[in-house]
């Protein structure tokens, strides 16, 4: 099962901070960090997906056309 974006990122923001408090075993750390690198770039990918999706407009014949700002009503 895939994780949502929210709880990638909740991981994410675990590793962050238990890496941040210093008291990890090396070798685990570097796991962790490597698990942190992984989260991180799902995230990125599924806001870059997002901002993709958000920045276009169906127009009335189901066509997807790049929003401009001066497109908005």
């Amino acid at each position: 099962m895939t994780a949502t974006f929210e709880e990638s990122l909740a991981e994410l923001e675990k590793i962050v901070a238990r890496l941040e408090q210093g008291d990890v075993p090396l070798e685990e750390a570097l796991d962790v960090f490597q698990q942190g690198m992984v989260l991180s770039k799902q995230c990125k990918e599924t806001l870059e997906n997002a901002e993709k999706t958000l920045t276009k407009l169906i127009t009335d014949n189901n066509e997807e056309v790049p929003f401009e700002e001066g497109d908005a009503k």
